[in-house]
């Protein structure tokens, strides 16, 4: 008797479903529903609209052309050269001097004078002025030391810095080689690493964009270019290939999850590693901004250039690589 009423029993449990069964509540199923609902709206968003946004590098590779164009055409080069790159004087002051009126006063008697104040960082007090123009160092001394009515005596109140203009244009022609021999052999290895014309020529277009694009910002912002400057230009290659390496990595040599979940995942990654140098940049441009010239053109070329980077990499390249690999395999995510 007690063991068919267990056997009835334990019929029941077999037919009936409990509670914590999956299969009785439909609650999870709909919610898993509704997430991939909404995972599917996201890439669609993407692949909506990513030929639009690639619009927008267009735009500005367009602009930035027609105004490198006509630079070169009013001022018979692409960028603005200070006196280390067209030969000229550079005098550092240890006085405080009132930077806005000497140029005022001597602008007429010295060329293409500049000045700028040399600060503490915490007190802001000035420790020093810099005076560069394109006139001869004896000249230069001359006139400053009328100017000031005290002699100017180099290693105790002043320094003096004299570069030819030969010798100058002589250094630029080798800085302008070495960025062309850098950017030549940075596609090459791009080539030898993914071996396709396509995703190639995209790593290689991203990063003369960024140039492009900074050296327009340089341009429109004034800056006189230095040494200083050609060489933030040859450590911007560096920067902005890094990310561009990584995304046609992860979308041709990586096969698991959807392209749109690799393109995502790259982009986490690459962003992480552009906003954490940006940020170390400027806080560093922070910090020199009051007392090195050098420095301070070197980390806002680097700055620029990272925020275009960000632009290049993740519009431009995207775009061309997605395309690229949507052709190549018949589209799908």
């Amino acid at each position: 008797m007690g063991s068919s009423v267990a056997e009835s029993l334990a019929s029941k449990d077999f037919f009936m479903k409990k509670p914590n069964d999956p299969g009785s509540n439909p609650g999870p199923r709909i919610q898993r529903g509704k997430k991939q609902i909404m995972e599917e709206n996201q890439k669609n968003w993407h692949d909506k609209y990513y030929k639009l946004l690639f619009l927008i590098p267009v735009i500005l590779t367009i602009f930035s052309v027609v105004y490198m164009v006509n630079f070169n055409a009013s001022h018979g080069d692409f960028i603005y050269k200070d006196i280390s790159l067209t030969g000229g004087t550079s005098v550092t002051i240890y006085d405080a001097v009132d930077a806005s009126q000497l140029k005022a006063d001597l602008s007429d008697k010295l060329e293409d004078i500049n000045t700028r104040v040399v600060s503490d960082l915490f007190t802001n007090e000035q420790k020093a002025l810099v005076i560069k123009t394109k006139s001869d160092g004896d000249l230069t001394k001359q006139v400053l030391e009328d100017y000031l009515e005290y002699d100017l005596i180099p290693g105790e109140n002043a320094d003096f810095e004299f570069t030819g203009s030969a010798l100058s244009e002589s250094f630029y022609q080798q800085l302008l080689t070495a960025i062309l021999i850098a950017f030549v052999f940075m596609g090459v290895v791009v080539f030898i690493i993914f071996k396709t014309f396509v995703p190639s020529m995209a790593v290689i277009i991203s990063a003369l964009l960024d140039i492009l694009m900074t050296l327009v910002a340089v341009n429109l912002f004034g800056m006189q270019m230095s040494t200083a400057g050609i060489v933030a230009f040859l450590m911007l290659i560096g920067y902005s290939v890094d990310t561009d390496i990584l995304l046609t990595t992860r979308l041709l040599k990586r096969s698991e999850g959807s392209l749109n979940k690799r393109i995502y995942s790259a982009f986490q990654t690459g962003t992480t590693m552009t906003l954490t140098s940006l940020l170390a940049i400027l806080f560093a441009l922070f910090v020199v901004k009051s007392f090195s010239i050098i420095l301070t053109q070197i980390f806002t070329i680097l700055a620029i250039g990272l925020v275009f980077d960000l632009l290049n990499t993740w519009i431009t390249n995207v775009a061309i690589l997605k395309w690229y690999i949507e052709k190549k395999h018949g589209g799908g995510n």
